[in-house]
């Protein structure tokens, strides 16, 4: 399936309910930026000291994602935080699994899993948000990744595609329909947040440059032909109107 370009992604997501008009023959048109309203949520992934630089999994330029969701979050009544809470000697990391490296993967009772370094250990200082990640707004923290023998990605649902965080029944809850989705890093914990809450019934978006990506052996290529496929929308921090 080719990619549906940005612009007309853009348009689609806005057309279903986020403030784009559509006129008599079907075709979009643009009026303003798009409007988050009561019935939209913004979710921040895994912003956190592991994942920026001097951390434990860094993802190239992490940190640069932070300004940019500081001034989008404004814009939204109801923002969603999630934050990587692994145990000690988690069955997602390398350290786990005697002869295995990071970036190796393994078989776990739910399928393929990708091991890792060690990194966002309960309590730790490299669990923490980033120190700049300014959200006087949001509501709920989303703490993922914290049974011993299961990863967790998604702020939905957990790797063994069974366990769910709670997070849609706290959204339906809300009345949220439609989701933006941004953080670290976009192949992975934001990808799979994205498809989630579309399986779930949300309409969903990516922010792109709100997002930074790891790319481990053609990952974030495939991750956007995923989301795409899935319907997820591709937009940038510009397409949204501000507060």
């Amino acid at each position: 399936m080719k990619p549906m370009p940005r612009r007309d992604f853009v348009f689609q997501f806005g057309a279903l309910g986020a403030g784009v008009a559509t006129l008599g023959w079907g075709a979009p048109v643009r009026a303003a930026a798009l409007k988050p309203d009561a019935h939209t949520a913004l979710i921040v992934v895994d912003v956190q000291n592991c994942f920026v630089t001097g951390g434990t999994l860094p993802v190239k330029g992490g940190e640069e994602v932070v300004p940019i969701i500081n001034k989008l979050a404004g814009a939204f009544e109801t923002v969603v935080v999630t934050q990587d809470w692994h145990t000690p000697g988690h069955a997602s990391f390398a350290s786990a699994h005697a002869g295995k490296k990071p970036f190796e993967t393994t078989k776990l009772s739910y399928g393929t899993q990708v091991l890792w370094p060690d990194h966002c250990v309960q309590g730790t200082a490299d669990a923490a948000l980033h120190k700049d990640l300014a959200l006087p707004t949001a509501q709920l923290i989303i703490r993922k990744g914290f049974h011993k023998d299961t990863d967790s990605y998604s702020a939905f649902t957990e790797a063994d595609g069974k366990t769910t965080t709670g997070l849609a029944a706290y959204l339906k809850a809300r009345g949220v329909k439609s989701v933006y989705v941004c953080g670290l890093a976009t192949d992975f914990c934001v990808a799979w947040t994205a498809l989630d809450a579309r399986k779930a019934g949300f309409k969903a978006a990516v922010i792109e440059d709100a997002t930074r990506g790891i790319d481990l052996n053609g990952s974030l290529k495939a991750a956007w032909a995923q989301m795409a496929k899935a319907g997820v929308a591709r937009v940038q921090s510009s397409d949204i109107a501000a507060a």
